[in-house]
């Protein structure tokens, strides 16, 4: 009988999260770029300082420019709680502070045109992710600036308005392309910065599969061992009760002494199982050396002759090692139980492509289209199970010449043999 236990699985991260990226950019993005925003509009507004200054000092419209740069800069820095309402408001607000600048500096209003609007434009690139709401951003932005430019700049100065608008729509275009790349290059580190927190928590929940696992398997070994173990001693002391009050005292007595046998058996098996789930990882001890002293310990425990071929010719990583040398000894176990066996024979052997276990004794067998249908077969359920688990192919044959099992496993390499 064939069990094929291939297997494949995949996983994402779920259902699509642009939308979740997007609002988490809006602030995000914005967040990273105001240090130099700041930097920069101080820049502005002391060039606007010196250049009215140089050409006519005023006071007062000077002390309410710095007012209103300080207005804007304060909306700017706290732009994440203005943006989660109404960003167009926004945008509004700073550019009509950014037109009463230009206004209040007729000698010096270049620099607040040139320098403060294209970076509203900019921060409009961060903000929206519509092509067609950036667009209504810079022509409200054109608007103002051709107010700015009609109140400062004479009818008869038509030549000097037309080259202002020209350099400034060509700064407005750098600053555009400036920004693009810019927020790119945020939002891909932001991507990034989620692609990790997932992958962490993906790890997490590796870990957390991992230790269920590892709790099924201890569940395995309990069970192979000290359940199936105590059970049939509580069958055999209950024969023992039934024939002391028969006052069948030998064979009471006769049923004792196999109880004794089975007991140390049992606690026999135990300790494997507990010097198994010990040794977490074989990778430091050798492969080999551990099969052979499965195979010894099991024919000084039963008598049964054992003819071993283990040869590995490439590593193996510490899961399919520690897998190999479960499916080994379970399957001794099953000979040493069922069997009724006088030889047995394990092959372990390893190439490139795969790791090969046949474990084949000369027992009575037993119809293995029993096997998940009647209660029972429990250690051979779970060498199954295990094959799975490292997505192996399992083939068990059993016949009254005996049961040979034949495991084939693509294996992962590891560190060392």
């Amino acid at each position: 009988m064939s069990y094929k236990t291939n297997h494949s699985e995949s996983s994402d991260f779920g259902p699509d999260i642009t939308h979740h990226w997007d609002k988490l950019y809006n602030y995000e993005q914005l967040s990273i770029s105001k240090g130099p925003i700041v930097f920069w509009v101080i820049l502005v507004y002391f060039a606007t300082i010196i250049l009215q200054t140089l050409s006519v000092p005023m006071l007062i419209p000077s002390l309410m420019f710095t007012g209103i740069i300080g207005i804007h800069v304060t909306l700017y820095w706290f732009s994440k709680a203005f943006l989660t309402k109404r960003p167009w408001l926004y945008f509004v607000v700073q550019g009509f502070l950014i037109l009463a600048c230009a206004y209040l500096m007729p000698d010096g209003y270049q620099p607040v045109l040139i320098g403060l609007f294209p970076v509203l434009i900019g921060q409009s690139i961060g903000v929206y992710f519509n092509t067609f709401k950036v667009i209504f951003v810079c022509l409200f932005i054109f608007l103002l600036v051709y107010g700015a430019l009609t109140y400062h700049i004479q009818s008869k100065e038509l030549g000097d308005l037309l080259l202002f608008l020209s350099l400034f729509l060509l700064y407005t275009i750098i600053t555009i392309a400036y920004a693009t790349l810019f927020f790119k290059q945020v939002r891909a580190r932001i991507r990034m910065q989620s692609f990790l927190q997932e992958l962490e928590l993906t790890h997490q929940k590796v870990e957390e599969l991992t230790l269920v696992n590892e709790r099924q398997r201890m569940a395995r070994d309990l069970h192979d061992t000290l359940a199936q173990g105590l059970a049939g001693l509580i069958m055999q002391l209950e024969a023992v009760d039934a024939h002391l009050s028969n006052r069948n005292i030998t064979r009471a007595q006769e049923i004792i002494i196999q109880s004794m046998s089975q007991a140390r058996k049992t606690l026999s098996d135990a300790r494997g199982a507990i010097d198994d789930l010990r040794s977490k990882s074989h990778s430091k001890t050798d492969f080999k050396e551990i099969l052979q002293e499965k195979i010894n310990r099991f024919t000084n425990a039963t008598g049964i002759q054992v003819a071993s071929d283990i040869r590995i010719y490439v590593p193996l990583a510490d899961l399919i090692m520690e897998h190999s040398v479960y499916l080994v000894s379970e399957g001794l176990t099953n000979i040493a139980r069922h069997a009724q066996a006088r030889n047995a024979w394990i092959d372990v052997i390893s190439n490139n492509d795969c790791i090969h276990i046949r474990i084949k004794d000369d027992g009575t067998g037993f119809n293995t289209e029993d096997i998940g249908k009647k209660p029972g077969h429990y250690g051979l359920l779970g060498m199954i199970e295990r094959t799975r688990l490292i997505n192996g192919t399992f083939n068990v044959s059993s016949g009254p010449e005996g049961t040979c099992f034949d495991i084939k496993i693509h294996h992962m390499k590891g560190d060392s043999l």
